[in-house]
């Protein structure tokens, strides 16, 4: 059963769980040189700058949206709290030290931020030792070439980072329906055997996997709904359920009075072959 995943709070700033859960997975080193990629200010920069070497963050610019369409944020984390399973057992440094260290870096070495194209960075081949994109490779053009450009600029040993959501390998295809209610553009969430086989198939080595359970509160999501109607029509669908409906895949649960449901994220870490 997941636990409540409160923000723990330390000198400098606070951090959330889940954050400290991906940094614990990426093994950041004073040694590296880093590239952040992400759409629009993501969280990464901030939690990553103070424990590498110098960190370069890219804030790419979003998908254009498709005809009679509009692009909102498919996935916003921002908001809200989140339950994690285990969070109890991170690693004390995650906790310890999570914002140790001057602010973070951002951007080129003269601090201004990079705004670019994801499938055609401005950076040389194997420029960087470690190479993080966060909820992010299914927003910034097609995933695959988003891949095989983060492969490239990412250098030979060094380490590429993928955080996104996923679905069981024999989930339903069900769950993308509330997902699409939300945001009609989006793109479906891959099975875990895609996401890592597109990985591998850009030309990389799968190192290491870590896939867990994420429960929410289902209002802060739904702040990014294509409109009101649409939004009511997802409760409908998961109180519902709750009630005894059919399933949407989303595991809904009535906490404290509130409706949340569930969502299964991965961390892969890869490495250029």
């Amino acid at each position: 059963m997941p636990h409540p995943a409160t923000t723990i709070q330390e000198t400098g700033g606070a951090i959330a769980p889940h954050l400290m859960r991906l940094l614990e997975f990426v093994e950041p080193s004073r040694e590296d040189v880093c590239l952040d990629v992400a759409r629009g200010a993501g969280p990464m920069p901030a939690a990553l700058g103070p424990r590498v070497r110098h960190l370069t963050a890219v804030e790419a610019k979003p998908v254009p949206a498709r005809a009679g369409g509009r692009r909102t944020a498919t996935v916003e984390f921002g908001t809200g709290p989140v339950r994690l399973p285990g969070e109890g057992d991170l690693p004390a440094s995650a906790r310890r030290d999570a914002y140790a260290g001057p602010p973070a870096r951002r951007g080129s070495p003269d601090g201004a931020t990079i705004r670019a194209d994801a499938t055609r960075l401005p950076y040389q081949d194997d420029t960087f030792s470690l190479v993080t994109a966060r909820f992010s490779l299914y927003n910034l053009g097609d995933p695959e070439h988003v891949l095989r450009e983060l492969l490239r600029v990412c250098r030979p040993g060094g380490r590429l980072i993928i955080a996104d959501l996923v679905r069981g390998n024999l989930a339903g295809a069900e769950r993308d329906r509330i997902e699409r209610l939300r945001d009609p553009d989006h793109p479906g969430t891959p099975s875990i055997a895609r996401l890592t086989e597109m990985i591998t198939s850009a030309g990389a080595s799968i190192r290491r996997l870590d896939v867990f359970t994420v429960e929410r509160p289902i209002e802060p999501w739904l702040e990014g709904a294509r409109d009101a109607v649409a939004a009511d029509r997802i409760r409908e669908a998961l109180t519902d359920e709750v009630d005894g409906g059919p399933r949407t895949g989303a595991k809904p649960r009535i906490i404290g009075g509130e409706l949340w449901f569930t969502q299964s994220w991965a961390h892969v870490a890869a490495e250029p072959i």
